[in-house]
């Protein structure tokens, strides 16, 4: 009798232990398929992607920026400081700089509040003949006449800039092209685009922009 009564015990236990390692063995397999969540890669929404474009030069002049971010004349330098002031630092644009100041309209241009300027090189100064260039330098009239036909108000970026304009002068411009590729007047190249300024979008161009009379 008292072996049967451990026998009976015997396979009490065994069967408790049977029941526990199954209990282990289902809260294993709980665990393994449980489903795991992955976090997906931020995208660039769409408005902060155009944001984006709009800060971004293009023409074949800008090759003639300094690249250098130290340099007044670099995107970087002229992106903090008023038009006038960042025109003053950039190569391509010394004859125009000279011309702004002899208007007198340093302050007038760097105090504006949102504006696009259409900026002639030197080249585009060079292609008018020395007489002529020499006697619009000495008419303050003529000259500021002509130097603010380059301006518009508002801050346009590429996608804003097909279309015509008002100037400041009080004529009109009309840009015709999309993308990289824009005329103004149906002359004058945009050789470097959408250069910013603290206060303006610059877009240079390769000939002087003359306004009707």
């Amino acid at each position: 009798m008292r072996a049967m009564k451990l026998t009976a015990v015997a396979a009490a236990l065994a069967f408790s232990v049977s029941l526990a390692a199954c209990g282990s063995d289902d809260s294993s397999d709980d665990t393994a398929a449980a489903p795991t969540t992955t976090t997906a890669a931020p995208t660039m929404a769409p408005s902060s992607a155009a944001a984006a474009d709009s800060m971004v030069n293009f023409g074949t002049g800008c090759a003639a920026v300094p690249t250098d971010p130290t340099n007044k004349g670099s995107f970087e330098s002229m992106a903090q400081v008023p038009v006038a002031t960042a025109a003053s630092g950039n190569p391509l644009l010394s004859t125009l700089v000279s011309a702004v100041k002899q208007a007198g309209l340093v302050d007038s241009l760097n105090s504006a509040d949102g504006i696009t300027v259409f900026a002639p090189t030197n080249d585009a100064f060079n292609k008018i003949p020395a007489a002529d260039l020499k006697k619009v330098l000495a008419d303050k009239k003529t000259l500021t006449s002509i130097l603010t036909y380059h301006v518009v108000s508002g801050k346009l970026t590429p996608a804003d800039l097909a279309g015509t304009h008002k100037t400041l002068q009080g004529g009109d411009v009309t840009v015709a092209g999309s993308g990289e590729d824009f005329k103004v007047n149906g002359d004058a190249s945009v050789i470097c685009g959408n250069v910013q300024t603290a206060n303006a979008n610059v877009y240079i161009i390769d000939s002087v922009l003359m306004p009707k009379s």
